[in-house]
């Protein structure tokens, strides 16, 4: 049972290199939104998953060759993997506020700078258009932003592309009428709130799962330990 359960750890680096690069695919357009600097989270995500899995075939080899010191070596790591997965989990629950605090003002920056053309309003389009939502509360955030004066409320916010020209964007009457009235930080954030239980438990099951994993580890190795001193 152990060597199974060893065995098993290139799955969980799998499925955190998987996480990695859905993150990477998926979130890519709205990581200016997410933090002040572009966060480099899904690249750890596959760096840590890879690293993962070539441990976790580096165990398979030494539960294989029956090699002691080559058990402990991969429990030091898997220890290592699971205190760097429980501080993020504890990390990421406690300072959720902060996070949202962070998305709210990077997003209501670049709505207030808005200008169609840079990285930040390619995101803000981008998130408009697949949550269907416009502004940070509401459509009226776009009011003071730099882009309202002379283009309107952008495009993203349409309800109905085709029904929606720059004339009734910049008109203040006929525009409610044209956009979303929906507003992205609640809904990023009600999504935030609604899933971070579910998160909390994925992550920590995983690095209960790393010390599942250095235990069993540890317990083979005494085993074929005591099994050489008895042979000899």
């Amino acid at each position: 049972y152990p060597a199974r359960r060893i065995n098993a750890s290139p799955i969980t680096g799998a499925i955190l290199l998987a996480v990695g690069v859905w993150g990477k695919l998926m979130l890519g357009p709205y990581i200016s939104l997410i933090a002040d600097n572009s966060t480099n989270a899904p690249y750890v995500l596959i760096g840590t998953g890879t690293v993962i899995v070539v441990f976790g075939l580096f165990g398979c080899f030494a539960t294989c060759r029956g090699s002691p010191w080559m058990l402990k070596l991969y429990a030091m790591f898997l220890s290592l993997v699971f205190l760097a997965e429980l501080v993020a989990g504890i990390s990421g629950f406690v300072f959720r506020h902060e996070i949202k605090g962070t998305f709210h003002r990077t997003y209501t920056d670049a709505v207030l700078n808005y200008n169609s053309e840079d990285e930040a309003s390619r995101a803000v389009d981008n998130l408009q258009n697949r949550l269907r939502c416009c502004g940070v509360y509401n459509y009226t955030s776009w009011f003071g932003s730099v882009y309202y004066p002379s283009n309107g409320i952008p495009a993203s916010c349409c309800v109905n592309s085709s029904d929606c020209n720059p004339g009734d964007l910049r008109n203040a009457t006929v525009a409610p009428n044209k956009v979303y009235h929906q507003g992205c930080y609640e809904l990023v954030t009600s999504f935030m709130e609604t899933n971070m239980a579910i998160i909390a438990g994925v992550t920590f099951g995983i690095a209960f799962s790393q010390l599942i994993g250095m235990l069993l580890a540890c317990c083979l190795s005494r085993i074929i330990t005591a099994n050489q001193y008895e042979m000899v």
